[in-house]
């Protein structure tokens, strides 16, 4: 019978806490893409709509990633191959991988071609209210899941503890709704944040179809030989193009004040 008092006892000792720290902040790091993705989507809803949309699509995230903890037996399952290609073994995962960084590539490419060739319109907006919300719902249900799998098994890597696994998803869902608000806007008012945030969208969706090909070839190779794809060093390209445009921002905004100071002295 399983012991929740030991699960307690085990979350609030000195250890319990420090993975719970160290977890919390890997799910906040994890969740960037998501809160991205989610933020681009509802900025074509009605401004009304935008906050109700983000809210309700963290919240589909913690329900899926609350799910799947419980669902470890089966996605461990989902790792064996379901059927062979040309000598490749193709699992659950690879599919789900493949499908949706399939979805992200197209999904971004989209919306940067909108961009590029100034289709962001507020038509959309105004005339397909109710439909435009369920349809985005959907997207980000299946963004949410797709990114889940990455979560969870971070979570179940760093720490077996159950107890400590769903309070560290739970906080750092509850701290992104409460921030992604501030997120969401400022991705969306700055136009260099914006194509600097779809192009880590599209450089996801590459490494998501990479690993599902990945995937496909370490069931060739002995299990102490399988290659992995390093995520992070497409986050720490992020923070870099971050703090450029953010540099670019602020030479802008000093740019234009003096220009304005300059407009406003009397002419001699």
């Amino acid at each position: 019978m399983h012991s929740w008092a030991n699960d307690f006892s085990s979350l609030f000792s000195i250890n319990g806490l420090i993975t719970l720290l160290t977890l919390t902040i890997l799910e906040i790091v994890l969740g960037i893409d998501n809160i991205i993705f989610i933020s681009i989507a509802v900025d074509k809803l009605p401004r009304e709509l935008q906050s109700k949309a983000r809210t309700i699509g963290l919240l589909l995230a913690l329900v899926v990633r609350t799910i799947l903890l419980f669902c470890i037996g089966w996605i461990a399952g989902l790792v064996n191959p379901i059927f062979h290609l040309a000598g490749y073994g193709v699992s659950g995962k690879t599919l789900i991988l493949f499908g949706g960084g399939l979805f992200l590539l197209i999904k971004t490419w989209s919306e940067i071609k909108e961009i590029i060739h100034g289709a962001e319109e507020e038509i959309s907006k105004e005339k397909s209210g109710k439909n435009t919300f369920y349809a985005i719902i959907v997207q980000i249900i299946i963004i949410d899941f797709v990114f889940s799998f990455d979560s969870i098994l971070a979570a179940v890597g760093l720490s077996g503890d159950f107890l400590i696994m769903v309070s560290a998803v739970v906080i750092s869902m509850i701290l992104m709704i409460l921030f992604s608000g501030v997120v969401s806007d400022f991705i969306n008012k700055n136009p260099g944040i914006k194509m600097v945030a779809l192009s880590f969208l599209l450089v996801i969706g590459g490494i998501l179809v990479g690993e599902a090909l990945v995937d496909c070839y370490n069931t060739t190779l002995p299990e102490n030989a399988h290659i992995e794809i390093n995520k992070y060093y497409a986050y720490f390209a992020l923070a870099f193009a971050m703090m450029i445009e953010l540099f670019n921002i602020r030479e802008r905004k000093i740019k234009r004040a003096r220009d304005f100071k300059q407009e406003d002295l009397p002419n001699i």
